[in-house]
């Protein structure tokens, strides 16, 4: 079924906001036909939430050209940073170094949360011996120093295989290996190198499908996508294994693997009519596409103080 948005909302902080420049609106009849460019980067996590939300804007507005990329959060903040984009997708809040090449370019910005995501454990279907992890022994595989020394099944629990193991996961720039860093090594921000990096999550899928000896991670929507071709394992906080479902991320019990995920607005293009437009799109069809996609929505009045947040950030002066 079609989404529409909101109009009553859209149409009074876009008269508002038209003369401030950007995109144009041309009526023909009784319709009004809003035209321009959104350009949007960032989080491989977060692209599918944007790109179903832009899929259905493009229908209602088919002349305004809105680009979805994926250069994985850090990569997209960069752009971001440069005034390149208009709008970056996000899998961590920014950091302070971005924070601060923002303003060295006058960038302007507000965050905005649109879901909450749980990261997948994954290892190979044909795995028959991992049926969990403890938080503890993803520290161990993970962690710098285990770069070059742990590299055995065998290492990490006794019964297990004395066969090496072979990882995959997010590029540096991405958010997701930011959390993941943080929530199993620590706040060191670093993890062990020696593994298959890439920031588009369908290259580690196929990469862990195809190996039998892979454990790996990425977004659980994901695994969703995927889940004939891979084995999701529980993760133990010391309180019971937990699986990552909508319900165990929502409620967060499936801890400490459970964030939220951001977009932010450039101030500048918060001027123009069209981006007004896809954002108030966005948060009135969030909580509709968010779980079609494999994310967990926000409750309704989240969204709403989104708006709220973003009417008064589009027009301050």
């Amino acid at each position: 079924m079609k989404l529409f948005v909101n109009l009553f909302c859209v149409t009074v902080l876009s008269t508002m906001l038209y003369a401030c420049g950007g995109g144009t609106s041309t009526s023909e009849g009784n319709e009004t036909s809003l035209t321009g460019e959104i350009k949007i980067d960032g989080s491989s996590t977060v692209y599918p939430i944007t790109e179903a939300i832009a899929e259905e804007f493009r229908f209602e507005h088919p002349d305004v050209r809105v680009s979805v990329g994926v250069s994985g959060t850090g990569g997209g903040f960069q752009k971001f940073a440069r005034n390149e984009t208009d709008i970056n997708d996000a899998s961590r809040p920014i950091k302070a170094g971005e924070q601060e090449a923002c303003k060295e370019n006058n960038i302007e910005y507000l965050e905005l949360k649109v879901a909450i995501d749980g990261l997948a454990v994954l290892v190979n279907k044909e795995n028959d011996w991992v049926d969990h992890f403890t938080v503890e022994e993803l520290k161990k595989i993970w962690e710098p120093a285990a770069q070059g020394e742990i590299t055995m099944w065998s290492q990490i629990r006794e019964g297990w295989p004395n066969e090496p193991f072979n990882l995959y996961g997010p590029g540096v720039a991405s958010g997701t290996y930011d959390y993941f860093t943080e929530a199993i090594v620590g706040k060191s921000g670093s993890s062990r190198g020696d593994y298959t990096a890439s920031e588009d999550d369908n290259v580690l899928v196929q990469g862990i499908a195809g190996d039998k000896n892979a454990l790996g991670f990425f977004g659980l929507a994901y695994y969703e996508e995927n889940k004939e071709m891979l084995k999701l394992v529980g993760v133990d906080n010391g309180t019971g294994v937990v699986i990552p479902t909508p319900i165990t991320v929502k409620d967060g019990s499936y801890a400490p693997l459970s964030r939220p995920v951001f977009v932010y607005v450039n101030s500048e293009a918060a001027k123009r009519e069209e981006v007004v437009t896809f954002i108030n799109f966005y948060l009135d069809n969030a909580a509709t596409l968010v779980p079609d996609v494999g994310y967990i929505a926000l409750p309704n009045e989240e969204y709403q103080q989104g708006k709220a947040a973003f009417e008064t950030f589009a027009t301050k002066k």
